[in-house]
Parts: structure tokens; sequence; C-alpha cells
């Protein structure tokens, strides 16, 4: 069936924009497609440099005639309603059909040529591309990312005729800029057009120009017994800024090594692009670099690497001046100026936010074993590198520039780590930090974010998380069950609100324009809920990717835990437990007994206390009431020394019991109904000390 090529094809597009603009290219076209009655057998974007291109195979030459319902007015509506349905649908009211008391208008359409379809398709995708930032040009009825210089459009192996200001439709593209010779060319389907991209040095798909340069450079580093420092994010950008992308290995001044890598690597990764190398086998970095050029030089990139030399020692020397100036400068001038730097409007200054730490952080130290005074200050130390020209030139070198400058004064190596540290993990691929005091830093950093976000009701909603706070909540988690940390986090949150006076004048001025706003007790104690409800979510996700069941976190969350570590192992236990034979069929139990107490408990109040012994000729009762009383003691024991496992072995003593009791004994029997009641609350009892079993989907 026949194929459509179509490209886009214009001035240079953003590298960071390219991945959307594929995906917005397809997902528009399909839209388009689809609504037309077209369902392609496959089809294709690319986004490069200059171009969108989408191939789309097995349509059809014309759209089949079909036949389209139109629901309309119900039978004795208002004859303006029966009036405007007419006008819609070109019809009369003797042409309507009614069914169910509704009329109905069917209206047979004649299929359109595809070209003619596509034209119009084509032509809406342009005009309504969903580019993040665009320019107008030329008659400026015409918005896109940069200036759009021609439209390929062929279907079957023939141009789709149609014009946008201006630019006609054809079936010719042109190569690289520099390298294709300047002649255009002509493609009337996609074997013809990859053929003839990369005959003129374009490579067309993405994935295999991120193939050429992580292949290229590594023949580079091969031969000069160099490794590659890989970087994802940079790879990404660089396959999206060269069409013929070709790695050039060139030289830096060695005595620009005596910096932080981190300084170098950032230099060179955000100004020029280049990817940084080190010999192999050994840490640290070598003074070379490779670039990623957009042409095949005749002398090998001599000139380029050369070129590129320069300009990498130019921001190199600019950043040893902010070092040198910043270690003349040192810690306590910077957390002076942290006075004057706005965290944000409702929160305070920097210089506050750091205080809230430091308090935070030491109540946190002794929950982690850390030393308190250490911690203390580590916290106030850990935002100062914010004032430093190193920090201010690159942002993202915040933290680690701190621990630097921390080693460089001859401060405590767990204090310059923690100060390094406190930012981490910023991303699931990122570790956790593990030394005790920064884990205490950078627990505390967190929590005071979630804490004062959501005490100014600056919580996510939706996809929206402008402050990060889902990744801070995430990263408490994992440093909390990577490190084993036990931190009783309702305490430690309450306390935090209340330690904020901000909040308090919060609370205050709630107060002054609601009669019925909380107290500053109820109103710490509120938010520390919502951020642990917060918490309860996020951990959904990290077990879910774990394997775990969403609604076990539910049923242990419900037992009023906020000790993450423990609520993981009870989760972990239970899941095991539910996937035996045991567990499942207790937990069916489980949920008669609790049906039965719900439906008996509509009635009036239930009876409370302790289940007297049966009598000795119900046996079911008997068994139950035995398995109960033996229960009790191992079960606490279990729970006391926090062997979750153990607890679920011993509740699944009670499978053979329950189940004998709910098939054999008739519960409300006038005689006995009142003790039995209390031994199917003494079930639910027992088994909800491990989990509330009632929120257990099965």
């Amino acid at each position: 069936m026949p194929q459509l090529l179509l490209e886009l094809f214009s001035e240079e597009i953003p590298a960071r924009m390219q991945a959307q603009a594929a995906k917005d290219l397809e997902r528009m076209a399909r839209e388009h497609l689809a609504a037309a009655g077209f369902l392609p057998e496959a089809l294709k974007t690319f986004a490069g440099p200059r171009r969108l291109t989408l191939v789309a195979e097995g349509l059809p030459l014309a759209q089949a005639d079909r036949r389209e319902e139109l629901k309309g007015p119900r039978v004795g509506a208002p004859p303006q309603a029966m009036e405007g349905f007419l006008r819609k649908t070109g019809l009369s009211q003797d042409q309507l059909v009614e069914r169910d008391g509704v009329y109905m208008a069917f209206i047979d359409k004649k299929g359109r040529p595809t070209a003619e379809i596509v034209a119009e398709m084509v032509e809406a995708i342009v005009r309504g591309f969903p580019w993040p930032k665009s320019m107008t040009w030329g008659t400026k009825k015409l918005r896109w990312v940069r200036p759009l210089k021609r439209i390929l459009c062929v279907l079957d192996r023939e141009v789709v005729p149609f014009a946008i200001e201006g630019i006609p439709s054809g079936d010719v593209t042109e190569g690289h800029r520099f390298m294709g010779d300047g002649q255009p060319f002509v493609a009337k389907d996609f074997d013809e057009y990859a053929a003839g991209l990369e005959a003129h040095f374009v490579v067309l798909d993405v994935e295999e120009r991120k193939q050429r340069i992580l292949e290229g450079c590594k023949t580079l580093c091969f031969a000069r017994h160099l490794e590659l420092v890989e970087d994802q994010g940079l790879l990404e950008e660089v396959a999206g800024l060269a069409e013929w992308p070709t790695p050039v290995l060139g030289d830096m001044d060695p005595a620009f090594l005596d910096l932080p890598p981190e300084v170098i690597r950032t230099s060179m990764r955000t100004h020029q692009k280049y990817f940084a190398v080190r010999k192999a086998g050994e840490e640290g970095l070598a003074p070379h670099f490779i670039t990623i050029a957009n042409i095949q030089a005749a002398d090998g990139g001599a000139v380029i690497a050369a070129g590129n030399a320069k300009v990498l020692s130019s921001r190199l020397s600019d950043a040893r001046f902010f070092w040198d100036e910043d270690v003349k400068v040192g810690f306590e001038p910077w957390l002076e100026k942290l006075n004057g730097v706005t965290f944000h409007a409702k929160l305070g200054t920097m210089a506050q936010r750091v205080e809230r730490i430091v308090a935070l952080a030491g109540e946190i130290a002794p929950l982690v074993g850390a030393d308190v005074a250490k911690t203390k200050e580590a916290a106030r130390l850990a935002k100062a590198d914010l004032a430093s020209q190193m920090v201010g030139e690159f942002p993202e070198l915040q933290g680690i520039m701190g621990g630097y400058y921390a080693r460089q004064f001859g401060m405590d190596s767990e204090i310059a780590d923690a100060v390094r540290d406190h930012y981490k993990p910023q991303g699931p691929s990122d570790a956790v930090p593990t030394a005790t005091v920064s884990v205490a830093v950078a627990l505390a950093d967190k929590l005071d974010t979630l804490v004062g976000f959501f005490a100014i009701d600056e919580k996510p909603t939706g996809s929206k998380d402008p402050y990060a706070l889902r990744r801070a909540a995430l990263g408490v988690i994992r440093i909390i069950l990577e490190s084993g940390a036990r931190i009783p986090l309702q305490t430690v949150l309450a306390r935090s609100v209340q330690r904020n006076e901000l909040k308090y004048t919060l609370s205050l001025q709630a107060r002054e324009f609601r009669q019925d706003a909380p107290s500053l007790g109820d109103f710490s104690v509120s938010v520390a809920n919502d951020v642990l409800a917060f918490f309860a979510d996020r951990l959904k996700v990290t077990l879910r990717d774990q394997g775990k069941r969403h609604d076990l976190v539910d049923a242990v969350f419900a037992l009023g835990d906020d000790d993450l570590a423990r609520i993981v192992a009870r989760v972990e236990a239970l899941d095991g437990f539910l996937k035996t034979d045991d567990g499942k069929n207790l937990l069916a139990g489980y949920k008669r007994a609790s049906n039965i107490l719900k439906a008996e408990e509509k009635k009036g109040a239930l009876p409370t206390g302790e289940p007297e012994a049966p009598a000795a000729d119900s046996a079911a009762e008997v068994q139950l009431y035995d398995a109960l009383r033996v229960l009790k003691g191992p079960l606490a024991d279990a729970l006391a020394r926090e062997d979750f496992t153990g607890a679920m072995a011993q509740l699944a003593g009670l499978r053979g019991p329950v189940d004998a009791y709910l098939d054999g004994v008739f519960v409300n029997d006038p005689e006995h109904r009142d003790n039995r009641l209390k031994t199917l609350a003494a079930v639910r009892e027992a088994m909800g000390q491990v989990a509330d079993f009632g929120l257990i989907a099965g």
C-alpha cells in the first residue's frame, strides 16, 4: 500500500526541543489520520538539527465511503432545538429517523482522495505545532521554531500539492549545510530519502547519531590509552547539534588539572559541549577533551581541536579566577550574604532557612548516630557556597564546591562530605549519602523543604511540581531505607513546623480571617499529617517499582506508624505472607469476619471485652478460642522484636481455626451472639496489629 513521506526543513532546531518535536509530530499525525479513518501499518518520526521527518506505511489512496450517525433532539423537544439540528445536518425533518425517542440523522459521505486529507493535515500540523518557543518571519503569519525553508510531501511517489504561506510542497530536499555540495536532491519515497541524506552527509536517526558519537569517541580514546567520561545528557544534546557528528580529540593545558574535576567537566560541558576523558584505569581527568564537529575535516580536525583548546583555556582561566577569589573570602562572609537572599517570599531568607536546617539536623543527628556538633556545623555551612563566585557561574556545582572549599579551609572531612552530599540524591540514579553526618544534614534539608512548602499550601498538583517536592520526598525515602535510619517522622515534622516562626505568623493570620482556623498545635499536626500522606504516596511509587502492591502500603500506613524503615519491613513481610495459601485464605476469612461485624454494628453497638471460653461441645469455637489465646504472647513478642515475618507466621496459625469457625458456627444464635461477636472482633484485632487487612484488595 502507498507510503507517505513528509519532511519539514528549517533553520537549526534547538537540540533540547528535538525529541519532543518528534513525539508531537507523530501524535498529531496519528490523530489527524485517525480522524479521517486511516490506520497506518507503521508510522515513525525523526528529528534532527534542521529537519522533522515522518514516514507512514500502508495508507490507502482514497478514503472509504462512510455513513455518519448524528444524535439529535428528543421527540417533542422545543422547535428551536430541531431547527438547529436540521441546519447542522442540512437535512429536512422527514429525512430523520426516530430511535428510542430520539431523532437520528444518517449522512452518507463519499470518501476523499488521501492526498487532499494529507495536505490539510500538514497545514494543520504546521500551524498548530506546540513548540515551547517559536518565531515569525516573512509575512509574519506563520510561526515555527526557526524559519521554515522547504516542505517535502510525497504520497505513493507523487507530490501532494499544497503551499503554506508561500512555501510549496515538493519532492526535493537538501543534505548537509557544508558537506552536502549545496545541491538539492529528489526523494520520492523513504528509501530514496534516507539514501540521499547519507550520500549528502546527514545521519537521519538520532539513535544512529548517538552510536556514531560514542563509537568515534571510544576509538579516539583507545588510540591514546584514554577512557571516555560518559555523559548521557551531553550525548543527547550533541546528537541534536550535528547532522554528521565527527568526534575530534583536543589537548588542554595540564596546569588546569589542579582545579576540581567537577569544575573542569562543567566548563567543558556547559559552555563548550565537550566530553572529558581520563587515563585508562586511573582516577581524575586527563589533559584532553573530545569535541563533536559537524564536518569531516581534511586535516583530521587538527584546526578544530586547536581552536577549541584556546576557547577552553579561556573558560578554565575564568574558573581559576573564581576559585582564587572564593578562597580569599571564605564561609563567614558568604553566610552573611545569605541574609539578603530570599528563599521564598512566604518562607523568609536563605539565612533563616539555614537556621531551620541547623536545628532540624541537630534533632536528627542522635537518631542516625551522628555527632551533633559536627552535624550542626555542616548544616550551618551547607548553603554558604550559594554566595560564592564559582556557584554563581555554575549553579549545578552547589554543594560540590562547598565541600571543596571546606577541605581547602582545613575543616573536618565529615563536615566537608556532608556539605558536598546534602543535596543527594538528586534523581533515581544518584547515590544516597551514607556517612551519618551527611545523612542527618541531607534529611534535614529535604524535610525542611517539604514542611515549608506544605505549610504555605504550595503542594504538587497533577504534573506540576515547581519546587521538586516529589523528588525531595523520594530522596528522604531512599536515604532512610538505604541507611536503615529510624526516624519518627510525625514528631520531627510537627516540631519543624512549630520551630518556624514564619509559620506561627501564617497560623495567626489564618485565625484572623477564619473563625474555624486551627490552633498552632493543630496546625503543626495537620501539616505533618499532610507530609506523611505525601510520603505514603511516594513510597507506593518506590515499592511498586520493586513489584510490591500499593494497597499493602495503605494497609500498613493505616496503623499510624511513621517509621519508614519499619513500614517497609511490614509491607515486605505482608507481601510474602499474602502470596502463600495461608495468607490468601486468612485474608478471605478476615473479610468474612469483618463483614459480619460491620453488618451487626449497623444494628447497634457491638459487645466489647474479651471473649469467654465457649462450651466444650462447640469444637470450632473452642479451637479458635484456644488459637487466639496461644497466639497472643508470641505475636506480641514478634512485633516487639520487629520480626514481621515471624508475626505473619504466627497469624498463619489462625487460618484453619478461622475457616472452621466461619463454616461451622452460627454467629447470630441469640444465646451465644455476644460472645461469638467478641471472638470475631478478637480475630480482627489480632490481625490488625500487623496491618489493616480491610484495606487489602482480594
